[in-house]
């Protein structure tokens, strides 16, 4: 007898990043290593349940620029290229460790992987990945959400609800677009909750959203059940709070289980221990030493002496913490359903690229759970969706401002590290309403330049440069693309204000930033 429910939740995003004025392009890579290490294999994973007729439920948000990105014609043949550089290095890696007994397995195993990626990729999915998440939602294994166009984080630009909306419409568009339906549900970016974005979510058919647990558990309506189980807005918009539990038994840095001593270290890779001259052809031009994927020891621990990663123990360890998790949770629900009237469900979100890409067991890990899931009666999987019909009517409240983020709040999107970004994007996001205004019916040539001002707007808003500034991580980069977007705005406005248009010089950011082609400037002039 089922006496609670588990919520799954990963939450797919990467930045947009595509640079065709380049050949090869270092931050692109972002991109090729979340499709070979999660993306890739998370599907595998699915697929083999699917086909082996193992029951479950899952809910995936996919940003809209990551569905972009997949779905970009040029980014799908730099990926292919991508992989072929990446069979040769492996061929290469089976040579050289063909007389050492530890390591050859592991070239070895990576080598099938690039060829089962590479084949997955384009025989099965025609080089486009979505099909292959669309499809296990259309045979009721998924339900996918979307997030904000841009992954802004949306509390910093309360004063701002014009943008907003831009973000939420555009993102609702863009993913009707791309996956052929609208989504029912809606991640808000690292779970940013400021009082009244719901309003936006109602406005745009969203029927539900989640948020950090303190989100919910500081509700001025104190939560009958905590976090288990959503409550209801007063607008009807309903949210779902983040079981900390569940979660930090696979974030939590010490206690999670991706930090066991027995997994992949993910940090030892062969692009930064071989020789220069032996692995250059596989790194950045100027020979900049990158993660190539291959990566053979173990965390072992804080030691540099790393043991070699051993298959089969990895593989028994992470058996054991897929039966330790469920176990958890069986026990969790068992405590709840005694104290509920109905029963519980634990949410538990996740970034998709822990999951085989920083976690390199991450997907065998969640195999192992469905299928341990599948043959008990006492844990359920559902989605949000699914619970919602099962239960509609909830307690109502309102969460309080919150994020998943560091301290639960906002400073690792507003500090003094980034700060300074948001002067020079508040006043673009006023311009640009001001073009709305100014211009309410325009055609043509000038319809095209107020459409492109819209979209360098806000791929400047995108969370993901101050998250880089916080954590000082290629940082000039970050930096680059917020003043690249503005200065292009900024020129759009400039010309508008004097009636001219660059032409040759629209197109070029037009195909350069080509993500949101159906955006509409005009959604600036509403909110």
């Amino acid at each position: 007898m089922c006496k609670g429910y588990l919520c799954l939740v990963f939450h797919a995003h990467l930045p947009f990043v595509r640079h065709p004025e380049y050949e090869s392009f270092l931050e692109e890579n972002w991109l090729f290593e979340a499709i070979s290490e999660s993306y890739l294999p998370l599907l595998r994973v699915m697929n083999k349940l699917k086909e082996d007729s193992i029951p479950f439920k899952l809910t995936f948000s996919i940003s809209p620029t990551l569905a972009s990105m997949l779905s970009d014609e040029l980014l799908q043949k730099r990926y292919i290229n991508h992989l072929k550089k990446m069979q040769d290095l492996a061929a290469r890696e089976v040579d050289r460790t063909k007389r050492d007994s530890q390591f050859k397995p592991l070239a070895l195993m990576y080598k099938e992987l690039l060829e089962a990626n590479y084949y997955d990729f384009c025989e099965v999915y025609k080089k486009n990945i979505l099909k292959g998440f669309k499809a296990l939602e259309k045979d009721g294994y998924l339900e996918i959400i979307t997030s904000s166009a841009t992954h802004a984080f949306l509390p910093l630009y309360d004063q701002y609800p014009q943008v907003v909306e831009a973000q939420i419409n555009t993102a609702v568009i863009s993913h009707g677009r791309l996956f052929g339906k609208e989504p029912t549900g809606f991640w808000l970016p690292e779970c940013g909750y400021y009082p009244g974005v719901e309003k936006h979510l109602k406005a745009n058919n969203l029927h539900y959203f989640f948020t950090a647990a303190h989100g919910t558990l500081f509700s001025p309506s104190r939560p009958r059940y905590g976090v288990y189980a959503p409550l209801c807005c007063n607008n009807g918009v309903h949210f779902f709070g983040r079981d900390l539990q569940s979660s930090s038994a696979v974030w939590s840095g010490q206690d999670g289980y991706p930090g066991d001593a027995t997994y992949r270290d993910f940090y030892r890779d062969i692009g930064f221990d071989l020789p220069l001259d032996y692995i250059r052809p596989y790194i950045h031009e100027g020979d900049i030493r990158i993660f190539t994927g291959f990566k053979y020891y173990a965390i072992t621990g804080k030691t540099n002496q790393k043991k070699p990663y051993n298959r089969e123990e990895a593989a028994a360890k992470v058996r054991e913490h897929a039966e330790n998790f469920l176990y958890q949770r069986t026990m969790q629900v068992k405590r709840l359903s005694r104290l509920m009237k109905r029963p519980p469900i634990v949410v538990s979100p996740y970034d998709a690229e822990l999951f085989g890409h920083w976690w390199f067991e991450g997907p065998q890990w969640l195999d192992h759970l469905i299928r341990f899931s599948a043959e008990q009666q006492e844990v359920e999987m559902i989605t949000p969706s699914e619970y919602l019909k099962l239960y509609p009517e909830n307690q109502i409240g309102q969460p309080s401002y919150s994020s998943w983020g560091n301290r639960g709040y906002a400073e690792v999107w507003l500090d003094s590290s980034n700060d300074w970004i948001y002067r020079h994007i508040h006043k673009a996001i006023e311009r640009m309403t001001e073009l709305a205004i100014r211009f309410p019916e325009e055609k043509g040539l000038k319809r095209r330049t107020l459409n492109q001002a819209a979209r360098e707007v806000v791929l400047s808003m995108a969370s993901d440069w101050p998250f880089i500034m916080k954590n000082g991580t290629t940082v000039p980069y970050a930096v680059r693309r917020v003043k690249e977007h503005l200065h292009n705005f900024n020129r759009i406005y400039e010309n508008l204000c004097r009636n001219t248009v660059n032409t040759e010089w629209l197109t070029s950011i037009e195909k350069k930033n080509n993500v949101f082609p159906d955006i509409d400037y005009l959604i600036f002039s509403n909110g």
